[in-house]
């Protein structure tokens, strides 16, 4: 792994930036890059997955896959929507491996309806004190909604990526993820207008430790000299 030096050092650089270096030789900065997108990757892999454990697994087989191929990384798209990609493709392998793939009526459509987002509303001393509860009952129905509805929510309003980008990672066009993203608000507003305040920018949350441990887990794959 690269020392706190090197990340310290590094750290403003830009992700092709450092993977520039990472392929001129310097591979423990690929570290910089893994704790960079571990929250993004994983909240990805959760989306599909709906498993902590393997949401976690899929994240340490996407980093692999990235490494491995890095030299391949073209720059026509963002590095993170490049990443972002092979991390949803692997959890959806996994999916679809299990035959637990949900089939999702045709969308042929767009809703130019817009509805509020969840993170919106400022909460009272009453609902901080239920925060923790409130999070948990999010999880859950995000938990609920059709995968490909689930995996559009989590990007745009949890990791609050741009719709453009959504839909390159998804494979989808801007106005499909609109449309799910509507249908997704639609449901979760349903089960969720009680719980008025809710902060999904809070749900999902890869703690520090479990950043560590997917750092070293993919070193340990990758076999990289430090």
């Amino acid at each position: 792994m690269a020392s706190g030096k090197q990340i310290a050092q590094f750290q403003d650089l830009s992700d092709e930036s450092v993977v520039k270096r990472i392929l001129d030789g310097d591979t423990a900065l690929f570290e910089i890059i893994m704790r960079r997108h571990n929250q993004r990757l994983y909240r990805i892999a959760r989306a599909v997955l709906r498993d902590d454990a393997e949401a976690e697994d899929v994240m340490q087989d996407a980093y692999v896959r990235a490494y491995e191929h890095l030299n391949q990384f073209e720059g026509r798209a963002k590095f993170s929507t490049w990443l972002s990609r092979i991390a949803y493709y692997e959890a959806l392998a996994r999916v679809r491996g299990k035959g637990r793939v949900q089939e999702l009526e045709a969308i042929s459509e767009v809703q130019r309806d817009k509805m509020p987002s969840l993170r919106s509303l400022k909460m009272n001393p009453e609902q901080e004190a239920s925060n923790s509860e409130m999070r948990r009952v999010l999880e859950r129905e995000v938990n609920a909604l059709p995968d490909n509805y689930r995996a559009v929510f989590v990007l745009r309003d949890v990791e609050e990526i741009d719709a453009a980008e959504v839909a390159e990672i998804l494979s989808i066009t801007p106005e499909n993820v609109k449309m799910r993203l509507f249908r997704a608000r639609v449901f979760l507003r349903k089960r969720l207008y009680r719980c008025a305040g809710v902060q999904s920018r809070h749900s999902f949350t890869f703690h520090a430790s479990r950043c560590d441990r997917v750092v070293n887990a993919v070193f340990r794959k990758l076999k990289v000299t430090t």
